[in-house]
């Protein structure tokens, strides 16, 4: 999904990890309209200004459930990504995924979508005929300096499901209570979807090297014995061998993430993680050459036929999308910097 507000912030993130001893800590979401006047809201968590990222995890959003017949559902044009693997994940609904490398996907309940976009790559998601109600999470993974230039791909996997006592569990990254899948990560990492039922309860056994963040689609939960509402996410700090969840007089869904520190400094601005203010600018500009976007001015960059040694770093264009590509926004007029 792409990161569709006009004036985005930029993001400098870094490891940022609190002691197993911290209690859960909640960030609350912030509403961002995921489009034009019938946009469809989506709820964002990371970055925040309370934290940036979850191990990895650099980027959540939780939208719906909303009807497509009142939002007018996801249409969201071909857009680039870099330095980071988008993971795709839905509770209700379908969304068509198309992207430069030739991927042509069906997002559904139950099934990992994981693009790694690497050193660049584009995509469209729309949602289909077939889908009245779109509700889930969009998740962004940024990429180690090691490997943030790979080629970009596309993989998709089935959850793989476990019971543990109260708790059901659709593990779709990594390995959580004996499940895995084998999706690619670059670090450590793990994401699932869990449910309670009313009153019900779970001692989910975890990694202690990782801290986790847990996003509540329907609740409360408390987590650790700290409260998380509907759209809140409690973060866990790195250290604890266990994770508690209990539900209340409702029945609970969550979206768990986790994973080890990164360790690096990241900059988000607009789809694009960087390390530097020059490295997303260049992003920009390539992005608005390959894809023929004029700027607010009405000039247009020129054509990549004009930089004969520049290889495309977004692929080709998604030729199965009725419409123009998304323009980048306008750069602030500063230089982008770390914020307090």
């Amino acid at each position: 999904m792409s990161n569709l507000e006009r004036r985005p912030d930029e993001t400098w993130a870094a490891c940022d990890t609190a002691t197993s001893a911290a209690p859960p800590e909640i960030v609350t979401a912030r509403e961002v309209p995921l489009g034009g006047p019938r946009a469809m809201t989506v709820h964002r968590t990371l970055p925040s200004k309370q934290r940036t990222m979850v191990g990895a995890w650099c980027f959540a959003d939780h939208y719906g459930p909303s009807t497509v017949s009142e939002t007018g559902g996801m249409v969201v044009p071909p857009h680039p990504h870099t330095g980071l693997q988008t993971v795709s994940w839905l509770f209700e609904g379908e969304i068509e995924h198309r992207d430069s490398v030739g991927s042509h996907a069906m997002v559904r309940p139950g099934v990992l979508n994981l693009m790694t976009a690497g050193r660049g790559i584009s995509h469209s998601e729309v949602s289909t005929p077939a889908a009245t109600v779109l509700h889930g999470v969009q998740l962004w993974v940024a990429l180690p300096e090691a490997s943030r230039q790979v080629e970009p791909f596309f993989e998709s996997h089935d959850a793989v499901e476990v019971q543990v006592a109260d708790a059901r569990l659709k593990v779709f990254v990594g390995e959580l209570a004996g499940a895995g899948v084998p999706a690619t990560t670059f670090t450590p990492l793990v994401a699932a979807e869990i449910t309670l039922p009313a009153g019900g309860a779970v001692e989910l056994p975890v990694d202690p090297s990782f801290e986790h963040g847990v996003l509540v689609d329907a609740g409360p939960v408390s987590v650790d014995g700290v409260t998380a509402t509907r759209t809140e996410l409690a973060y866990v700090g790195a250290g604890r061998s266990t994770l508690s969840l209990r539900a209340g007089d409702e029945p609970v869904r969550v979206v768990l993430i986790g994973g080890e520190p990164l360790g690096e400094k990241i900059l988000m601005w607009w789809n694009f993680v960087g390390r530097s203010h020059d490295e997303i600018v260049a992003y920009r500009a390539a992005w608005q050459r390959e894809s023929g976007s004029a700027e607010p001015d009405g000039s247009t960059p020129a054509a990549a036929a004009e930089h004969p040694d520049a290889r495309p770093r977004f692929g080709a264009s998604d030729h199965h999308f009725e419409g123009s590509p998304l323009p980048a926004p306008v750069l602030p007029a500063v230089r982008l910097q770390p914020r307090p």
